[in-house]
Order: structure tokens, then sequence, then C-alpha cells
């Protein structure tokens, strides 16, 4: 028997394919209005039941119609960060407001009321750190035991620390603690650019990127590793790099939908299955949609081994009865 368990922000599948992976979960529902990533998720989970809606509009009628009597054991999902996020200059000031004013940021709350719905005996909400800023903290511990759980964890974990060849620190909200073993190994950009065919060769996703100008050109090929070709100003007018040359001792820069990247080696911006192996996804997992959406799809996802990794933490906490 496999843990049942539904997706709600679910992109293209990153979050659930670490629990794919783990082999003991089975995700009977998906729910994400864009439909690339949509399309995605249906092609690489083909028994699972996407529903491309507005998250609005989803209420208790519309999942007892898809779900049954299902008893669902878990709930996991990533709103939108981008209320929350320093990398978004347009942000609410007061950070309460991000949650409570701002048209996205409201969304968080609709994670909250279908967990309240359900009444999992897990739930995983994915977001940036910054969702717990000066009030949006106790704003979100009381959203929670609004619904009935009175015990909420947040937990920070860092990517990089599960196997993910790129640098990223998310915040996992939950009513339970989530400590997964740490892998004690850094994957570095070399060794899993190190093998990969020519783009354009037996790939799904591994299209030759679009050529870049000549003065554009001129420019990658003085950078060195670590070097940024532009900034761009985030909140609180932070300077935040792009189009970073990367460097293969080491994990990448976080990868974001705005991220692009330079190859370590050549002078041209990575294909989106280069970049989509710095975030662990397995060569197979096959992305639709322009290649702008694919990249973003990419950039909002769960790392794969990140997710892997707690998939394995919360199996346990199932299978020894601790929830």
């Amino acid at each position: 028997m496999k843990y049942k368990y539904i997706d709600l922000f679910s992109g293209a599948g990153g979050f659930s394919e670490g629990f794919h992976l783990q082999g003991k979960f089975e995700c009977l529902l998906a729910i994400d209005n864009f439909r690339p990533a949509a399309l995605s998720f249906s092609t690489n989970f083909p028994r699972t039941t996407v529903l491309m809606e507005d998250i609005k509009k989803v209420k208790s009628l519309v999942l007892e119609e898809i779900l049954g009597n299902e008893e669902i054991d878990l709930v996991i999902g990533s709103p939108p960060c981008e209320p929350y996020t320093g990398a978004n200059p347009r942000r609410q000031k007061e950070p309460i407001d991000r949650l409570y004013k701002d048209p996205q940021g409201q969304l968080t709350l609709h994670f909250i009321r279908i967990v309240g719905i359900l009444k999992p005996r897990v739930f995983i909400m994915e977001n940036v750190p910054a969702i717990m800023d000066d009030g949006l903290k106790y704003a979100l511990i009381k959203e929670f035991k609004r619904i009935g759980y009175n015990e909420i964890y947040f937990n920070v974990l860092r990517a990089e620390d599960y196997g993910t060849p790129s640098h990223r620190v998310r915040v996992f909200i939950s009513n339970v603690r989530i400590t997964p073993k740490k892998t004690g190994k850094i994957v570095t950009v070399g060794e899993v650019l190190s093998n990969m065919p020519k783009p354009g060769v037996l790939l799904p996703n591994h299209d030759p990127p679009p050529p870049l100008p000549i003065k554009k050109l001129k420019r990658v090929s003085r950078l060195r590793y670590g070097d940024a070709l532009i900034y761009y100003e985030g909140a609180r007018r932070r300077r935040l790099p792009n189009l970073i040359r990367l460097d293969p001792s080491k994990p990448a820069p976080t990868v974001l939908g705005c991220s692009r990247f330079i190859h370590p080696y050549e002078d041209r911006f990575l294909t989106v299955r280069e970049q989509a192996r710095l975030m662990g996804f397995p060569d197979q997992f096959v992305f639709y949609g322009g290649r702008e959406e694919q990249y973003n799809q990419i950039g909002e996802a769960v790392p794969v081994p990140l997710s892997r990794a707690i998939a394995e933490y919360v199996a346990r906490l199932f299978e020894e009865g601790d929830v």
C-alpha cells in the first residue's frame, strides 16, 4: 500500500518527482493553472489526475468529485514565492501585507484552506525563507491553528546538503519537524555536466540555445568562473547577479525562474536539459512549452534530490506511526 498525496501549485512536478522516486507514495491529484506546467506534470505522471484550474475555484465538492472517499495522507505544494522574495523589487513594503493584501500572496491562504478541507496526516508547504519575515511567521501559525493544526514547524533546508548540484535555501512549513539525513557530499556543476552530449543530441529538452549577439559574446568570453554578465535590482535596492559563468568545481548558484547561466567551458547559455540537471531532474523528465517557459518550470521547482530526502523522512514517520 502506498501513501496517498496531492500536490498543490505543482508546477512541472519537481516536488512530486522526489516522492515518486522514493517509491512509497502515490500522487492522486496535482493542481496548477499554468498550461505548460500542467502538461509537463501530466506527461511525467500519467497516472495522476492533473487539474488545470485557479486554486481559488477549487472547492470541497470539486475535491470530493475527483478524490472520492480516498483518505489523503499528505498534501505538498509550493505557493508562489514572488510576494515574499527579496528578488522582487515590487513586493509589498509591510511583510504582513504580502500574505493578506497581495493577490499572489493570498494564494498561500488557499493552500491552507485546502489542507483544512482534506485534513491530511502531514502537510508540507515550500517557500522562500522570507515568508517568515516580521509577523508573517506568526500569521501563518495562526492560520494553520484555525484549521486544526496546533504544532507548526518552519524547517529550513539547503538543497546542496542533499545532493543537489546548486545552492538553494528554502523553508518547508509543516505540522511535523523535517530533518532528513544529509548526504555528506557536495555535488558540483562539473560532475553533472561532464557527460552531457552536445546540444541537439539524444536528450529531450537539449536543443542548442540561441547564439549570443557578437557584442555580448565578446563580453561572455571574458567572464571568469563566478562572474556575472548583468545585475538587476531586487527589493531594498539589492543588486542581484544573472548570466553567471558557472564554476565547475562548485554547486551552481540558486536556480530561479529568471536564472540563465553561462556554460563553464563554452561561451553559450545552458540548454534546458543542462539547467534541469542543476536541479537534479532525471534526463527522462520532459518539459513542455516554449524554451523560456521550460527554464521557468525548472527554476520554480523544488530540487528533486531535496524532495526525495524529504520523502524518505516522511515515509519513516508514517511507518513508525509518529503521525
